[in-house]
């Protein structure tokens, strides 16, 4: 009988302490989570370039300036901006909807989706640089990321973004809210990837990213369908959202912009409104502490 009222009292004891618990937790000294202060910057125009085609994006290398509408390139010479060549799809074609490109070693690599179509489609497009001649696809198929917006090389992989829309080309129970960034090895296997922060995607709603890339600085820059803002984003540290660090006012009202590499911190976007190709310096940014360069995250455990 003993043994019996001493495991009684033993199970009432533990079972009340367990009752106390959360009154306890209430007295714990936990500090709310305070966001960090965005650093508000401009970037400087350096150039206009007059085309037919800046309407999804643009892009450059040493010589030349991209533009690109759905599925026409168009090729400028940088310096006089007379166009040299253009490549043109069939309207209804395979090639539906080039979102982005960038330039690389006499390549343009460009994100294509089947926009406005669902369910939502994407292929990566390769063309030469030098004849704009269509030289490789790859397929990603139908994917519950959404669809491609754009990407561009991390190390020894690939980035890419993709949207989800609140009208049309969105899905009725996936708002601009799912759009995500995801992180492939060189073999497009998922390894990873991040949330976009609320301060970012409510600003870009009801669409999602149009552009985005990698910095010289390692960072992640954005820009959302209509408004002359890119956004720089940072990796935590823990989670699984991007931190926003600096918008950038910049005079080209969303859409695609490129990294043009062979000039220092120079990205080429467009103004849809005046069909132009604009080119700007990009400022530099400062890494608040604590957060990581996209380039310094290790996505092995």
């Amino acid at each position: 009988m003993g043994s019996a009222i001493k495991a009684t009292r033993l199970f009432l004891a533990i079972y009340a302490s367990l009752l106390l618990v959360p009154a306890w937790a209430q007295q714990l000294d936990i500090e709310d989570y305070q966001p960090l202060s965005i650093q508000q910057l401009e970037a400087i125009e350096v150039g206009r370039y007059p085309t037919q085609e800046a309407r999804q994006g643009a892009a450059a290398d040493a010589d030349h300036i991209y533009a690109i509408v759905n599925f026409i390139i168009g090729k400028y010479d940088k310096t006089s901006g007379e166009l040299i060549q253009r490549w043109q799809g069939a309207r209804g074609g395979p090639i539906r909807h080039l979102n982005s490109c960038f330039a690389e070693n006499g390549k343009l690599y460009c994100a294509n989706s089947n926009f406005p179509e669902v369910p939502m489609a994407s292929s990566i497009e390769v063309f030469d640089t030098e004849t704009l001649k269509h030289s490789q696809s790859l397929s990603l198929g139908v994917l519950d990321e959404g669809s491609l917006t754009w990407f561009d090389r991390l190390d020894d992989g690939w980035l890419a973004g993709f949207a989800h829309y609140d009208a049309d080309g969105g899905l009725s129970y996936k708002d601009h809210r799912f759009a995500t960034i995801n992180r492939y090895d060189n073999a497009w296997r998922r390894l990873g990837g991040w949330m976009i922060p609320e301060s970012v995607i409510a600003r870009m709603q009801p669409y999602a990213a149009s552009g985005g890339a990698i910095g010289p600085d390692g960072l992640l820059y954005l820009t959302g369908h209509d408004r002359p803002e890119m956004y720089v984003l940072a990796a935590p540290a823990m989670g699984p959202k991007l931190v926003h660090i600096a918008t950038i006012a910049i005079d080209a009202e969303g859409q695609a912009f490129a990294w043009d590499k062979s000039e220092e911190r120079v990205v080429v976007g467009i103004s849809r409104p005046n069909s132009e190709v604009r080119a700007f310096t990009v400022p530099e940014v400062q890494l608040p502490e604590g957060l990581k360069r996209l380039t310094e995250v290790n996505f092995s455990l």
